[in-house]
């Protein structure tokens, strides 16, 4: 991160700063359909990407682009409603801004989802996820560059980022609720074209349960910045070459929104227990 960058970080986050009503204490990030939590935030304060200095803009379907502050299960929030993906040409490095932002706003959580295709025959669409590890085959790291100590250490601990204690919390709350929720391993992939089925054969060979094109590089700049992770991925299709049938990407919305609901409910537990 060049000291330029540096500087633009610190202009944005000041002016999220001014615009919010609170210091938020949990970030959230959300995946693809599932920007429907949004509407359970009380007292929202909604910036839309485009008036925020230095930010990046969502280009991905739907994917509001709006950042939101406010209530959410009696904590105090900022929710990006819209996240930025690899394939849609942004550095690795620009991928990190989002969660350096939740640092510099003083988050101390962040939960991010996504959207993924199962690799585990014994998932299925509707599903939840935690995300216990992750598989990140591109070998390319956001936090690649001049280092920032203000942000982290130059070299850091990436094993507990997806925090033991939010994945209990999950399940305590998930078994309550009756609600599906699995555990396993998220590989990354960049798209934006889905994976093809050897790439799918090779990912499970390698430990993979389901994968995605997102959610890796926002954890790795988690981790650098200290901030513990529960990430939940929503099973919203099968990955190439399971089922005989291809996965449109109007599946992999119609149940990421349909999940919304069981994932608000979910959340919502986790966060009344912090």
């Amino acid at each position: 991160m060049s000291n330029r960058e540096w500087e633009n970080l610190q202009t944005t986050a000041k002016f999220v700063r001014n615009r919010l009503h609170n210091k938020p204490r949990i970030g959230i990030i959300l995946g693809t359909a599932l920007g429907g939590l949004t509407e359970e935030i009380a007292n929202p304060v909604e910036i839309p990407y485009a008036e925020i200095p230095h930010f990046l803009q969502s280009t991905a379907p739907a994917h509001a682009g709006t950042l939101i502050g406010g209530e959410f299960a009696g904590q105090n929030v900022v929710c990006m409603s819209g996240r930025f993906h690899y394939y849609e040409g942004y550095s690795f490095s620009e991928l990190a801004l989002p969660v350096r932002l939740f640092k510099l706003l003083g988050v101390e959580i962040a939960i991010i989802t996504n959207a993924a295709g199962a690799i585990n025959t014994a998932y299925a669409p509707g599903d939840f996820m935690l995300i216990s590890d992750h598989l990140n085959l591109l070998a390319v790291a956001p936090t690649r560059g001049l280092n920032l100590d203000q942000l982290g250490p130059r070299f850091f601990d990436i094993s507990t980022v997806y925090d033991l204690k939010l994945r209990e919390l999950a399940f305590a709350e998930a078994n309550q609720l009756h609600t599906c929720l699995r555990e396993g391993v998220y590989a990354f992939m960049t798209g934006p074209q889905f994976e093809t089925p050897a790439e799918i054969r090779a990912l499970r060979v390698l430990g993979a349960d389901a994968v995605g094109m997102s959610t890796v590089p926002e954890v790795i700049t988690a981790a650098h910045c200290g901030l513990p992770v529960l990430g939940i991925s929503v099973i919203t299709n099968m990955a190439a070459g399971i089922l005989p049938q291809d996965a449109p990407l109007s599946q992999v919305e119609e149940v990421g929104t349909e999940a919304t609901a069981d994932l608000i409910r979910l959340l919502k537990g986790v966060l009344n227990k912090l």
